[in-house]
């Protein structure tokens, strides 16, 4: 089976460095991207009624965020790329799907180059998460255009 290169979709500006890369690497091989959003837990749990609906305008909201970044990734890559939507814990999820989804052989992180961390979920991988990861990980520099992303491949 061919290998799936996972991205995580969030609203950093790196992500879309992250997303350039593998799906350059996918267009390379002849395979394919994922994407993975984590919705976060519904911090009201006040009224279950409030707290379902802000469920479903989360996962509204995500679904249209991954529509977009899907016919981003198709357009690349000529494939329709594999989605998930979860909730709960980004960098527990993404381990978890790591884990359920044999066919994803990397998994590509945009790296924020404008402070002075990578990001959030870059420094869970590195220090705890890393060893509990089964697939291998690319960190892309958030700075580099398309056309240095593109020039790899």
């Amino acid at each position: 089976k061919d290998p799936v290169f996972l991205v995580v979709v969030d609203d950093s500006e790196e992500m879309h460095q992250a997303l350039q890369f593998a799906c350059g690497r996918a267009k390379a091989v002849g395979s394919k991207v994922a994407l993975m959003y984590c919705i976060a837990p519904s911090e009201f749990v006040y009224w279950a009624g409030v707290g379902k609906l802000m469920r479903q305008e989360a996962r509204q909201a995500a679904e249209e965020k991954m529509t977009i970044h899907a016919q981003y990734a198709q357009g690349l890559t000529g494939k329709i790329p594999l989605l998930n939507v979860r909730e709960g814990d980004t960098g527990v999820e993404l381990l978890l799907l790591i884990d359920e989804e044999p066919s994803i052989a990397l998994l590509v992180l945009g790296a924020h180059t404008k402070s002075e961390t990578a990001g959030p979920l870059i420094n869970f991988l590195m220090s705890r998460g890393a060893s509990l990861c089964r697939a291998p990980i690319t960190i892309v520099l958030g700075n580099l255009s398309d056309d240095q992303l593109d020039a790899l491949f």
